[in-house]
């Protein structure tokens, strides 16, 4: 029998799972290649615009992934993200580096409840420490399945880009 996410845990994760997709985080410990054609003749890239093109870069999960994993998550939102209050004004690219600024405090060694506490923007998610569950490829937006999909057990991913916001996943079962 497959354990189902209560509804309530799923509005409090500001990714809406459903049976029809939502969520999103991704990438393991190598970053996921960018898309090509992001800046123009050899111009320098702005940390915001590498962050950006790594939030957005395409994943593919491994032949033989599992049917379910258990994750947690920080999520990072920006003006005009689903479900972002009207009292976030960041912009996008700020937002982006905030979540790559997380993914470095857990690489330094902090606690990912230490981080969610810092940084996550979901209601709810301290309490839980960024935790929501078993979830299937379907019950999450795409972009965010590929990323939780790619990891290994203990495995965190790079930044990853939802129309939720920017998200970092770490995968703990």
């Amino acid at each position: 029998m497959m354990k189902r996410v209560p509804t309530a845990l799923v509005v409090l994760a500001g990714i809406v799972l459903s049976a029809a997709g939502a969520g999103a985080c991704g990438g393991s410990t190598p970053a996921p290649r960018a898309p090509s054609g992001g800046v123009e003749d050899g111009a320098a890239e702005t940390p915001a615009q590498r962050c950006l093109a790594i939030a957005g870069a395409k994943r593919e999960p491994p032949a033989g992934a599992p049917d379910r994993v258990t994750v947690r998550h920080v999520l990072v939102k920006y003006a005009g993200a689903k479900s972002a209050a009207e009292t976030v004004s960041r912009s996008r690219e700020e937002a982006c580096l905030r979540a790559l600024e997380a993914r470095e405090k857990l690489e330094g060694g902090a606690t990912f409840a230490e981080v969610v506490g810092a940084y996550s923007e979901e209601p709810g998610a301290a309490t839980r420490e960024g935790s929501i569950g078993a979830i299937g490829r379907t019950d999450v937006v795409p972009p965010f399945a590929d990323a939780a999909f790619e990891l290994g057990r203990g495995d965190v991913s790079h930044v990853v880009e939802t129309d939720y916001g920017f998200h970092v996943i770490q995968r703990t079962e």
